[in-house]
């Protein structure tokens, strides 16, 4: 690589770096999902099924799992673009003296995912609908995540009994937020307590903060253009597809011998993916940024002027916080009090959904993050916008160290109406987005399922 390369590598690393420590692109997933689905007849109406144990499904399908995880590798090599492939070690090789420890491993292995992925049984609270999602005792969030909960953190969990009827868009819903609990934490070999999983280094993000590890998977800037892609070839090592690949056909095997529980399981956790990549800051490195401007600010910093460079990855990042904050403060202040606002029905919208292409295995790069890669920097502006000028303009502020002594709808009632309006205008046109690319990847998973023979 040469020294011009490298220095425009070292600007767009940083800059994802800032990105990346904030990995979670829509907060909670499940208050999203809830509304998405809860008036669609496809999940609405499907009736309730009984909560299985990964290692009964495991057990059951074992010889039929390695070998779809054999397949999966082989599409991955094929149509992920820049793909690291799996050792021949992890393959599994299915042994049916196994126990059930050696399995879930096997399992985890052959998917590349975190040995510390709980995959527990249990129900996020809807928190519109608490009586319908809180029969069971309470769990705590260490039970179902090997991180933290995150700060504001929304969730609540109950505990499912292995046979205890579950409504299926609980859940889809539930699932949904799931990936965030650590399943993709640690994969690199620059990691803390990582490697061994065949990733290489990791690709873009800081490789020391724990959370930010999970970008690669959460994060495709698959749009950025021929220039941005040689100049930082690293950034095209996002390993999204793969995860939605991996779930969306563990979902149809699983619907197809005829555990349902697992294909609707399956089908929230590639749900998160697919809504991760409808967030502009997800699909593209910095929106608010043209290419020449990173490249300036790199030049200002070796030449011994960082401050454009370091306010750049704060600017972004603050945006991309005040984005998460707004949505999921709205969301849950409507849920609990039982109100629809815009962003509700912007979920719920399902005249958009045929207006996409039907369901295909580049639906989430061709489709999801093409879109919200092309409205990143009317979005960007919408913030810059909307927002207090603090929050958004002012790189010495940093919005996620502070966000815990932030009321932000309080501030924002102080913004012109005309300011806020466009903010939320911008919200609801992205969650229109995301209702309508949820639905279509329900319909493909079910399409999916229902194009190959069921077992006999």
């Amino acid at each position: 690589m040469r020294a011009w390369q490298r220095a425009l590598m070292g600007v767009l690393l940083s800059g994802a770096a800032g990105l990346a420590s904030f990995a979670h692109a829509w907060g909670n997933h499940a208050l999203l999902s809830y509304r998405a689905l809860e008036a669609w007849p496809e999940v609405a109406s499907a009736p309730a099924v009984p909560a299985e144990p990964l290692d009964a499904f495991l057990r059951a399908q074992g010889p039929a799992i390695a070998a779809l995880t054999d397949a999966q590798e082989a599409w991955a090599r094929a149509h992920i673009r820049a793909y690291t492939p799996r050792p021949e070690g992890l393959r599994w090789a299915w042994r049916p003296e196994a126990d059930e420890a050696e399995r879930r491993s096997a399992f985890a292995r052959a998917l590349r995912l975190s040995p510390q992925a709980a995959f527990a049984l249990f129900v996020q609270v809807d928190p519109r609908h608490p009586e319908r999602t809180a029969d069971g005792p309470p769990l705590a969030p260490e039970a179902v995540a090997s991180v933290a909960p995150s700060k504001g953190a929304t969730q609540r969990f109950v505990a499912v009994a292995p046979g205890q009827p579950v409504p299926v868009l609980a859940v889809l819903a539930s699932a949904s937020d799931e990936p965030d609990y650590g399943y993709d934490i640690d994969l690199f070999d620059d990691n803390a307590g990582g490697g061994g999983l065949g990733f290489g280094v990791q690709p873009f993000g800081n490789p020391a903060i724990r959370i930010s590890s999970q970008a690669p998977f959460h994060m495709g800037f698959f749009h950025q253009g021929a220039v941005f892609n040689t100049l930082a070839p690293a950034f095209a090592r996002s390993f999204a597809q793969l995860r939605v690949h991996q779930y969306t056909t563990l979902a149809a095997l699983a619907f197809r011998t005829g555990h349902a529980y697992w294909g609707w399981r399956f089908t929230g956790l590639a749900l998160h993916y697919v809504q991760d990549l409808t967030q502009p800051y997800h699909a593209s490195a910095a929106p608010g940024e043209r290419l020449p401007g990173m490249l300036w600010a790199n030049v200002l910093d070796k030449l011994g002027w960082p401050d454009r460079k370091a306010g750049l990855v704060v600017l972004q990042s603050n945006r991309h916080f005040v984005l998460e904050n707004f949505q999921t403060r709205r969301l849950l202040a409507a849920a609990q009090a039982g109100e629809d606002t815009a962003n509700e029905r912007a979920l719920r919208d399902v005249t958009r959904d045929g207006s996409y292409p039907a369901w295909h295995d580049q639906y989430l790069r061709e489709v999801v993050a093409a879109e919200a890669h092309a409205a990143g920097p009317a979005t960007d502006a919408a913030i810059v916008v909307g927002a207090p000028a603090r929050y958004v303009l002012d790189p010495a502020f940093d919005f996620g160290a502070q966000e815990g002594q932030i009321d932000l709808d309080a501030d924002m009632r102080r913004q012109l109406q005309a300011q806020r309006e466009a903010m939320q205008e911008a919200v609801a046109r992205l969650l229109a987005h995301l209702g309508a690319h949820t639905r279509n990847t329900v319909r493909g998973v079910r399409a999916l399922a229902d194009s190959a023979p069921r077992a006999q």
